[in-house]
């Protein structure tokens, strides 16, 4: 069994006990619905069988028990949701220029975008980009009302 995956082991086990039980067991069954009079699950009984479906259900319940990844752990950063702290953090100066305006922008919407980060986070996320776009605005609209450009 080793180099196979955990669903051709589940088959080739199946096949071994399927083997060993007695072929009259595993007659194919007829099911009868309103949209298909005669549908033959033949097909479904051969390969699989009555008797093993109980087997097929253990294993699977078997090999896909995975224990749950423990919840994400909100970042210390996301907690500083005040406009002055985000303003601390974005560490806008009186020469900045659209392009590092723009920088800004980007480099803070990497870390704290809503669309990147858990479900959890989005609320502090969504203000704290709220406060930034906010605050690279003002600055952007002071840059352009000190020096116009023609």
């Amino acid at each position: 069994m080793f180099g196979m995956s955990v669903f051709q082991s589940v088959l080739e086990r199946l096949k071994s006990e399927e083997e060993t039980e007695d072929p009259a067991a595993a007659e194919p069954m007829r099911v009868a619905a309103p949209y298909a009079p005669a549908f033959d699950n033949a097909l479904a009984a051969e390969s699989v069988g009555a008797a093993a479906f109980g087997t097929v259900e253990r294993a699977y319940l078997d090999a896909a028990f995975v224990e749950p990844p423990p919840p994400p752990v909100m970042p210390d950063y996301l907690n500083h949701t005040s406009l002055s702290e985000v303003a601390e953090e974005l560490a806008l100066a009186d020469g900045e220029t659209q392009m590092t305006l723009a920088a800004k922008r980007r480099a803070f919407a990497a870390l704290n975008h809503p669309d990147r980060l858990p479900a959890a986070f989005r609320a502090n996320a969504t203000m704290r980009m709220k406060l930034a776009n906010m605050l690279i605005d003002e600055a952007a609209q002071q840059m352009r009302a000190i020096n116009p450009t023609p």
